[in-house]
C-alpha cells in the first residue's frame, strides 16, 4: 500500500482549495494518508521562500488572480481578504497533531475544516473555542486539544524541520515514496503516479 506523505499549513488558501481530493484519491488506490501539520510561514524563508507580505507586488496580485480561477473552478466559496488573516496557524496546528494521535474522529475532514473556516467561514482558528468546536464537528473529543498540547508543539517543530529535510518548499505538498507533488494543482498528476499511468 503506497503512503502518501502530506504536508500542509491550516491557514494556506491552497490547502483550503484542496479540499477531500487527496482523501477521495487515496481511497481509489488503496492508498494512506500521513497528516503533516506544519509552520507555513517558517518554512519559506528556510528553503528560499518569502512569507506573502514580503513578496513582490507583482506576485501578490497574481496569486489574488490564481485563488480567483481556482476557487471558480472547483466551485468553492472563497473570501479573498478573510477578516482573520493572517492568523496564527500553531494552535489550529496542534490540534490536528492531538487528534491525529488521540484517533476517535475524521482527520480528513478535520484537516480540510480548519482552513474551510479561515477561508470560506469567517472563523478565528487561533480561539480556543473556535478550534475545539471544529473538532468536535468532525467527532473528535474537543479536550484532546488541551491534553495534546506540548506534545503536539513539539512534534510541530519536529515537523517542519523534516519538511525542510524533505526537500518540501511550498504547501500543500505530497511525497509519495521518491516522488514529489507541490501544489493542489498536482493532485492529477498525483493520482497519475499511484495508478501507474
Amino acid at each position: 500500500m503506497a503512503q502518501i506523505d502530506y504536508f500542509f499549513t491550516p491557514i494556506s488558501p491552497w490547502v483550503y482549495l484542496a479540499g477531500d481530493r487527496l482523501e477521495r484519491i487515496a481511497a481509489r488506490h488503496g492508498a494512506s494518508i500521513r497528516y503533516v501539520a506544519l509552520d507555513g510561514p517558517a518554512l519559506f524563508p528556510r528553503t528560499g521562500g518569502q512569507v506573502l507580505a514580503e513578496r513582490h507586488e507583482s506576485r501578490k496580485a497574481y496569486r489574488l488572480q490564481e485563488l480567483t480561477r481556482w476557487s471558480k473552478r472547483l466551485g468553492m466559496k472563497l473570501d479573498l481578504q478573510p477578516f482573520f488573516f493572517p492568523v496564527n496557524p500553531a494552535p489550529a496546528s496542534y490540534a490536528i497533531i492531538a487528534a491525529q494521535a488521540a484517533g476517535g474522529g475524521d482527520l480528513g475532514a478535520l484537516v480540510q475544516a480548519f482552513p474551510r473556516a479561515v477561508w470560506a467561514e469567517g472563523r478565528n482558528i487561533a480561539e480556543d473555542e473556535v478550534v475545539k468546536a471544529i473538532l468536535a464537528e468532525n467527532g473528535f473529543d474537543p479536550a484532546v486539544a488541551d491534553r495534546g498540547m506540548f506534545t503536539a508543539a513539539d512534534v510541530y517543530v519536529r515537523n517542519l524541520d523534516e519538511a525542510v529535510a524533505r526537500g518540501v518548499f511550498g504547501l500543500p505538498f505530497y511525497i509519495v515514496g521518491e516522488e514529489r507533488f507541490w501544489g493542489q494543482d498536482r493532485l492529477e498528476l498525483l493520482e497519475d503516479h499511484l495508478a501507474g499511468r
